[in-house]
């Protein structure tokens, strides 16, 4: 489709003149349409290449198949961020805004970005690695941590035979006294992903550890892909200390540095940024101690002015002393009195309670009781003896005609008392059958015995007959 398509000049009426452009109005129409495509990405040779005192990039890209060229332009701020070295007979792939020269009428391309072909894949690869990582949040501010005050130990993770490892080193070297633990790895070419990713795990293992050093100096787009990767980048993301990117020169910026805590222009840098400076410290410190004796002396000051005021308003001791003292002696001389008085009524009723007490002498009541105690004693002696004698007589009296009653008394004489099984007298030999046990009970002891046979008695036997009856 032709440029100026999207203009149709409107047909006459017939019989009328044709509507006729001034050359600036077809300019910026051309250019209005131009410009209305948006950024492109357009691929060429590198032809007619020149950098003007000022920095800016003019040059022509040229279709190595067909017979095409396009005019470029690239200012200076685009030229130093810059991913690939142009020049003539350079084969790359721009970012680029179309428009119209309109004061000479050329078309042109305004180049943003410039890479070497082929690595526009890795481009758009990088992009949407970008926007991942972004969704999960590993660019997000708040979980960038800040460094650490005053470290003890520094882990670097780069090349020893790098020129990185070395600015670190001179940098650290006039500046706090740390310990710098290298975690030796390769940053560029076959095997630095493996590498860098076991360094990071490595370095993490120094017990003291407070912060982390990642970098290599700067170089081309191919230099930095290790960077780029995203094994290496979640590596940075999960260092349990905080860890400073420091890739490339000031004008790279790879992945690593937007998900480390801090990015740093270059190696030294980073060490500028981790380790603090000895005098400017001294400085802070020397400063906080002028600003703290100041501070103790406006506190002095104030408790000196306070303490003199208070003073004031308290006046000489001396004078309120003597009058509390004036107030006090009349005080005193009348709670002298009151304790005169209180005293010798105390001793009045002193005197009256010995009086009662000694008329109230225990000795005096135990003589009076002892003589009541030994009138009484006998008067119950002699009512003892005539009650025992008057008892000892019925109790013999008694025990006369008990003892006649007594069927031991008949026992004495040689009869026996048999007890049947249930412990009661016999006096019917019907109540008990042979082979019973008996007990008989004697004037002295018992006697146990078995029932073998049973007779009755002959008069009670008569009686039953029927002639008796």
């Amino acid at each position: 489709m032709s440029l100026f398509d999207s203009y149709r000049a409107p047909k006459p009426p017939r019989g009328e003149e044709p509507q006729v452009l001034r050359v600036a109005e077809l300019a910026r129409t051309v250019r209005a349409t131009v410009e209305s495509m948006g950024e492109l990405w357009v691929e060429g040779e590198v032809i007619d290449f020149t950098r003007s005192a000022a920095g800016h990039l003019y040059f022509t890209l040229s279709d190595p198949d067909e017979p095409a060229q396009a005019r470029c332009v690239m200012f200076r701020s685009d030229a130093m961020r810059a991913g690939a070295k142009l020049g003539p007979g350079a084969r790359v792939r721009v970012r680029a805004r179309p428009t119209l020269y309109e004061q000479r009428g050329t078309f042109q391309l305004v180049v943003s970005r410039a890479t070497l072909a082929g690595e526009g894949d890795l481009a758009a690869r990088l992009e949407q690695l970008k926007k991942k990582l972004e969704a999960e949040g590993l660019f997000a501010t708040e979980r960038k941590r800040a460094l650490p005050r005053l470290p003890r130990v520094v882990g670097v993770v780069t090349s020893t035979t790098g020129a990185a490892l070395h600015d670190v080193l001179r940098v650290s070297e006039g500046r706090c006294p740390v310990r710098i633990v290298v975690a030796d790895c390769r940053v560029q070419g076959e095997g630095a992903l493996v590498s860098i990713v076991a360094a990071l795990a490595l370095v993490q293992k120094v017990p003291d550890l407070d912060v982390v050093i990642v970098g290599r100096g700067g170089g081309s787009a191919e230099d930095l892909v290790a960077f780029q990767d995203e094994s290496v980048i979640r590596a940075i993301a999960s260092c349990r200390v905080p860890i400073v990117s420091a890739v490339g020169h000031e004008t790279d910026v790879t992945i690593a540095d937007l998900v480390a805590d801090v990015r740093a222009a270059t190696p030294s840098n980073a060490a500028e940024l981790v380790v603090p400076d000895r005098r400017l410290l001294e400085r802070e410190l020397e400063s906080a101690r002028r600003q703290l004796e100041r501070a103790m002396d406006a506190r002095i000051d104030g408790a000196r002015a306070s303490l003199e005021r208070r003073s004031r308003l308290l006046g000489d001791p001396r004078g309120l002393l003597a009058s509390v003292r004036r107030r006090l002696e009349p005080l005193s001389k009348k709670l002298e009195q009151q304790m005169a008085r209180r005293l010798g009524a105390r001793r009045t009723e002193l005197v009256a309670l010995d009086l009662r007490l000694h008329d109230a002498n225990p000795r005096h009541a135990l003589a009076r009781q002892r003589s009541r105690l030994v009138e009484l004693r006998t008067r119950l002696d002699g009512l003892g003896r005539t009650l025992t004698s008057d008892g000892r007589s019925a109790l013999g009296a008694q025990v006369a005609s008990l003892d006649a009653l007594s069927p031991l008394a008949v026992l004495v004489r040689g009869y026996a008392i048999a007890l049947g099984p249930d412990g009661r007298a016999l006096v019917d030999s019907s109540r008990v059958s042979p082979g019973d046990s008996v007990s008989i009970r004697l004037a002295r002891g018992r006697v146990d015995a078995r029932v073998e046979a049973t007779v009755p008695d002959p008069i009670d036997a008569k009686s039953d007959t029927p002639d008796s009856r």
